[in-house]
């Protein structure tokens, strides 16, 4: 129990929340400090084999982040324009994806109602870009604002529960976002949805009617995003988020607000869903409320196991695979769903924990054995 608490910063208490989520660089570096080099320490660990470790896991990230450079920035312009939307649209449920995970996998707490917020933030973009032509930047910033104000309410209503009870809450609340949607024929235009979202215009010298030029923009908010998010998570209070996820007796006793971290979590969550669904908009120039019904939900929280939870990086890579099983075996199938619940079947037997924590263990699993082949 000491040890745990420690990882959790007893000083933090003290600080305010915006303190917590921003820390200044010192404390920063020194709360995320692996616990092995304690541990190797005080126990008389060899401090070199941890060394070898590092190398070996740093190499594994080297190779990760030179072929996402290079699939993700270098390549496309060789690319069709086919495969160009479909990395597009690969990184915007990446987004909302992650959003998700900030609950799911750091919090604990597992959402049926997240599209509605996506959906929220795509509809202000549709009537305010078509009826109102309002810009971009005002879209943009009314979208996010939308989708974070109603979850600044719907949380008071959700922050209280966990389990079970948490998601038929999200599912209800959900449902009534899509209701609302579905029913407000004047302002959402009902089932039919709201077409013709033109392509933003950003005050560039380019045209993003273009595919490549909008996929290097989406590009860019990705990568806005994901730092965002991993800042978020990686902080004190992102830490303080786990310990509510792996028991929350546990902070109520260390003196956390376990009510208020789940409430934050789930605003946070809901503004970068928001952020997705304002890009959404823009890419696919239509919305409807399906993009925001149960269906859409569950997709999301798919995405979030496949690819698996408590990583950020995991649910990206689910939400590539689920949007390219949808886009292109769809094309030649139209049994797509069965082999997406296949693969999905298979991953819950075999790799329970996600692909990202399956690779995580491989790397784990090879360390070993190189430290085993050197020491024998």
């Amino acid at each position: 129990m000491e040890n745990w608490n420690d990882g959790k910063m007893g000083a933090s208490q003290t600080k305010s929340f915006l303190s917590l989520i921003f820390p200044n660089i010192p404390i920063f570096q020194y709360s995320n400090l692996p616990s092995f080099h304690y541990s190797s320490m005080l126990h008389g660990g060899s401090v070199e084999r941890y060394d070898m470790r590092d190398l070996f896991a740093s190499k594994v990230k080297l190779i990760g982040l030179v072929l996402a450079f290079l699939v993700l920035g270098v390549m496309p312009p060789f690319y069709t324009s086919y495969w160009v939307t479909l990395l597009t649209q690969m990184m915007i449920f990446a987004i909302v994806a992650m959003s998700l995970d900030i609950l799911s996998g750091f919090t604990g707490l597992s959402s049926f109602g997240h599209a509605g917020y996506f959906g929220s933030a795509a509809y202000v973009v549709a009537i305010l870009a078509t009826r109102y032509k309002i810009g971009f930047l005002t879209c943009f910033v009314c979208g996010i604002a939308l989708a974070t104000a109603i979850s600044t309410i719907f949380g008071l209503l959700v922050a209280h529960a966990s389990g079970v009870g948490f998601l038929m809450i999200t599912l209800a609340l959900g449902m009534c976002l899509w209701g609302l949607a579905f029913r407000w024929v004047n302002m959402t235009g009902g089932d039919n949805g709201i077409s013709g979202i033109p392509r933003p215009d950003i005050g560039l010298p380019i045209s993003l009617k273009d595919p490549l030029m909008y996929y290097y923009v989406i590009l860019f908010f990705f990568l806005v995003a994901l730092i965002l998010m991993a800042v978020f998570v990686r902080s004190p209070f992102g830490h303080s988020l786990k310990g509510v996820r792996e028991s929350e007796s546990r902070m109520k006793v260390l003196g956390y607000h376990t009510w208020l971290h789940k409430y934050l979590s789930y605003v946070v969550a809901a503004a970068f869903a928001g952020f997705a669904g304002v890009l959404w908009a823009y890419f696919n120039g239509f919305i409807s409320p399906y993009d925001m019904d149960l269906t859409a939900s569950i997709e999301i929280i798919l995405m979030v196991i496949m690819g698996g939870p408590g990583t950020l990086i995991g649910p990206a890579l689910g939400a590539g695979i689920i949007v390219f099983l949808k886009n292109f075996i769809s094309a030649y199938t139209q049994r797509w769903l069965l082999i997406l619940g296949t693969i999905y079947i298979l991953t819950i037997l075999y790799a329970p924990q996600g692909l990202m924590n399956l690779i995580k263990d491989w790397i784990k699993d090879s360390q070993k054995k190189a430290e085993m082949g050197k020491t024998g």
